[in-house]
């Protein structure tokens, strides 16, 4: 999604430029092209990626691999695909790169672009303030410039001599999805009576196989009184979330099977749910963005945990209570990710009353934080707006 939006304000922006080009050369002929108005992609991505215009020579589902151990039978592709984008790059020679998130991955990708000449941008820097922050030196060495998306990140990183730039979070500009509740309801078949509670358990296979079952397991023991949906992350097959819910609902020995409602995109599914039960990452943001209240939860597996747990740096796994500064939402991981957990937490936000008034207003501060400030005169700017802002501003390559 951050790529998608990133292509599209990249275009809008370079678009702008060439107009005011034109305008202040006085005439009537097209400018001179420059970079910034011959704007090609290519690179890592998905669906919507392409959608944006992004020549993905690397698919994002192939490089979706979840925890320390989990990425160890699964380095050969890996180490071919990264091979393989490099060869591209050297093939097409870009002016400039831009790497999303993944440090794993992208930490290399940039060293190569830096031992090219090219200038880098990290986008959604890594979160090496939260673990491992020794390794914010190759954020130092390899890139030219960092947009991060949360508010405390820019400080850490310029302290450790990182030129980094709070853009805002591409979420907090969201709007609330335009579809009624009846509406909503009809299309997907869903009874509007029932209070209705939204299921993350993820978006890379390996963390929905170690999040789901349990999740699941809730969603029968909180019974027919509810309408439970689950948003299938576009980086899912389309076949592996039923096929994984029909699995538990065999394996179950009683005859209650919760009614899963799979639904395309998770935030009509926030909007107008009661409540969420939702994995670590990105969603917890999402929740929050769209005012539900909701449960944190997350899985590991136990050598992945064992070897993870000493080496993080922060009070709190979700993302919500670390940029509030303090518990809003409850955090079951691990040991702690249990059915009368999810259970207990859930109860004590899904009626209406002081804990559930309490998490609101939390998840309102939280968004009012992600907003990055808006100029002082023209029209307000998305997130990524001011990343392509600082992006088209860079000097091009230096070549040998």
């Amino acid at each position: 999604m951050y790529g998608a939006q990133l292509i599209e304000a990249l275009r809008v922006r370079a678009a702008g430029q060439t107009t005011a080009e034109l305008r202040s050369a006085g005439t009537g002929e097209a400018p001179v092209p420059t970079r910034a108005s011959q704007l090609d992609f290519f690179g890592v991505g998905g669906d919507r990626m392409r959608a944006a215009g992004c020549d993905t020579v690397v698919d994002a589902k192939d490089l979706s691999v979840v925890g320390i151990t989990e990425i160890l039978s699964h380095l050969p592709k890996i180490y071919s695909l990264y091979r393989h984008l490099l060869a591209e790059a050297d093939k097409r020679k870009p002016d400039l790169a831009i790497v999303i998130d993944s440090p794993a991955f992208n930490w290399r990708v940039a060293r190569q672009m830096k031992k090219r000449g090219i200038p880098t941008v990290y986008y959604v820097a890594p979160q090496f303030w939260a673990w491992r922050q020794g390794r914010v030196r190759l954020i130092r060495d390899y890139i030219d410039k960092a947009l991060v998306i949360f508010p405390f990140e820019e400080q850490f990183y310029r302290d450790r001599g990182v030129d980094a730039t709070f853009v805002g979070h591409p979420l907090a500009e969201l709007p609330h999805p335009a579809i009624e509740r009846d509406e909503y309801a009809a299309q997907s078949r869903l009874e509007i009576a029932k209070p209705w509670i939204t299921l993350m358990p993820g978006s890379r296979v390996k963390e929905v196989r170690m999040n789901l079952p349990t999740i699941l397991e809730a969603a029968a023991q909180l019974g027919p009184a509810y309408e439970f949906l689950l948003p299938v992350a576009p980086t899912l097959d389309r076949g592996f979330l039923p096929r994984l819910i029909a699995r538990h609902g065999a394996a179950r020995t009683t005859q209650s099977h919760p009614k899963i409602t799979l639904v395309p995109e998770s935030l009509p599914a926030l909007w107008h749910s009661r409540a969420g039960i939702v994995a670590s990452g990105t969603a917890t943001v999402e929740a929050a963005m769209m005012c539900t209240p909701f449960v944190m939860v997350y899985r590991v597996s136990p050598l992945t945990y064992a070897l993870g747990k000493p080496r993080v740096k922060v009070p709190h796994f979700a993302m919500v209570n670390l940029i509030a500064g303090e518990k809003i939402v409850s955090e079951l991981v691990q040991h702690d990710f249990t059915v009368p957990k999810i259970i207990t937490h859930l109860n004590e936000i899904l009626p209406d009353g002081p804990p559930r008034d309490r998490m609101l207003e939390g998840l309102a501060r939280v968004k009012a934080r992600l907003r990055a400030p808006q100029p002082a005169s023209g029209p307000p700017q998305h997130p990524a707006d001011r990343a392509a802002e600082a992006i088209l501003s860079i000097p091009g390559p230096v070549r040998s």
